[in-house]
């Protein structure tokens, strides 16, 4: 299609709207007032919207991630959402067999240093019932298993005899079998990595994953997956929902958060480093914020690389010393300062380093030892998310600010301070916009940027929605109303 014939297709859809709407109100009116509209759509007054204005941005919230683009389909594999006291919580895992049975009960037998926790599980039966004893997990609110497609399991066991276990997908209540395959655990004190692909016989949309046996005797688990083969790319998102995220050409992808950046405590904030290398020596964390547990399976590099297959620009938002009740003073944030036991600045820099860095360097030889021999081009960064406020932001954001422009002197820095409200006392190529309110708030900030000055840094909106009156209704009124907003964008581009 044409531009031209897209455009004139466009201002008929949007006449058809108006005609619609002035249907509706005259219906109170008398039948006689009629309404004109005129619209000059002339190609000189044309304005050209340049390809790079919008994008997407990208939150682990509501499970976007985990349970969601990211196609890991077991919850909780790695036993640590628990924490790290044992015996911890196991949801959402649970127990096939009765007390007299089976005993299950987490300790810290892992072979994994970052993420200890391991799943003992010791038959009790001598003659287990029909079928064996053992566990299973539902995934997130149930497992999508189709019909004919491969499904890959992974999971590290072990046990001081040789035992045979069954993994099977089973229906909900366990009494439709879709795939099977027995599995031989060596009798050995060292954990063995298991293997082994399945191969649907049927569909069910609220499937689970059991790990069964007869064998009388204990066995350890530990790091439990179940991915589909057929991810896109081969790089572990659900091709579904990738397909979505393509057909919207998104030139730029923000991530990964929002909130889930800073937390409502530092300790749970998203740390980039804990997120990268082998996803079974990722430590996973608690999105405080959000209310759930992530394994991180969907960490760093996977953002950089969902960012490159999309074909998006990658916006890195990283925390500067700020969660929602905490901040680490700006002396602290210093590389190598000791007065806080995280050193915020330099970790930074290595996450650029990671991103952008040679082969030959520490960090970037990480990510080539990860599959991406060449860099990611990391050009933008946000210094936090929603932190202006805070009383150390400004003192971290110019120590931030200072050490990037040193070392990557090409990089954009986005200031979360509103420079729309007037010239900001700090150095900024941007400056982050969020704004959510009900219908007639954004409505009425249609013209926002209408009347503010054209020097000093760009505008970011990363965040806007109708939030109070049609957001989780997805209202017309409240898509015409963002629509509104996003044609005052598209003016003051």
């Amino acid at each position: 299609m044409g531009s031209k014939e897209a455009f004139l297709h466009a201002i008929f859809f949007v006449l058809l709207l108006l005609s619609l709407g002035c249907k509706c109100l005259a219906s109170g009116l008398n039948a006689t007032e009629m309404a004109v509209l005129k619209v000059d759509a002339s190609p000189q007054l044309a304005r050209k919207i340049p390809e790079t204005l919008f994008g997407i941005f990208f939150e682990e919230i509501n499970h976007a991630g985990a349970g969601g683009l990211w196609a890991e389909l077991v919850s909780n594999g790695g036993f640590e959402s628990g924490g790290p006291h044992t015996p911890s919580n196991i949801d959402p895992w649970s127990i096939i067999g009765g007390e007299s049975s089976i005993s299950v009960a987490t300790d810290r037998s892992s072979c994994f240093s970052q993420n200890i926790i391991a799943l003992r599980m010791e038959v009790l039966c001598g003659d287990c019932p029909a079928g064996g004893v053992g566990i299973y997990n539902p995934g997130f609110w149930g497992m999508n298993i189709e019909d004919g497609k491969n499904y890959s399991f992974v999971m590290y066991a072990k046990s001081l005899e040789n035992t045979n276990l069954t993994v099977s997908l089973t229906s909900s209540d366990g009494l439709q079998n879709l795939a099977s395959a027995s599995i031989q655990v060596a009798g050995t004190s060292n954990w063995t990595k298991l293997e082994q692909k399945l191969v649907a016989n049927g569909t069910n949309r609220t499937s689970r994953l059991q790990i069964t046996t007869n064998k009388k005797g204990v066995v350890w688990f530990d790091q439990i997956s179940l991915m589909p083969s057929d991810t896109y790319k081969g790089h572990g998102f659900r091709k579904e929902l990738i397909s979505m995220l393509l057909d919207l050409k998104p030139r730029f992808m923000r991530f990964p958060g929002g909130c889930f950046v800073e937390g409502h405590w530092l300790r749970n904030a998203f740390r980039w480093r804990e997120s990268v290398g082998p996803w079974e020596e990722r430590p996973g964390h608690f999105g405080d914020v959000w209310g759930y547990w992530t394994d991180d399976g969907l960490g760093y590099y996977e953002f950089l690389q969902l960012c490159e297959d999309l074909d998006a620009a990658p916006i890195w938002v990283f925390n500067n010393g700020v969660s929602h009740n905490e901040e680490v003073d700006t002396t602290a944030i210093a590389p190598f300062v000791k007065a806080f036991p995280y050193c915020f600045l330099q970790d930074i820099l290595n996450s650029l380093e990671f991103a952008r860095g040679s082969a030959n360097s520490t960090w970037g030889s990480v990510r080539v030892a990860m599959g991406h021999p060449e860099p990611f081009p990391v050009k933008y960064v946000t210094i936090g998310n929603e932190d202006c406020s805070k009383i150390f932001y400004r003192g971290n954001y110019l120590k931030f600010h200072s050490a990037i422009r040193e070392v990557y002197p090409d990089i954009q820095m986005i200031s979360n301070c509103d420079g729309s409200a007037g010239p900001l006392d700090h150095p900024a190529d941007l400056y982050d916009f969020h704004v959510y309110g009900d219908s007639n708030t954004i409505f009425s900030m249609k013209n926002k940027f209408d009347s503010i000055s054209r020097s000093g840094p760009k505008a970011f909106v990363s965040e806007y929605a109708v939030s109070s009156n049609g957001v989780g209704r997805a209202t017309f009124l409240a898509s015409l109303v963002e629509a509104a907003f996003l044609s005052g964008l598209e003016k003051n581009r």
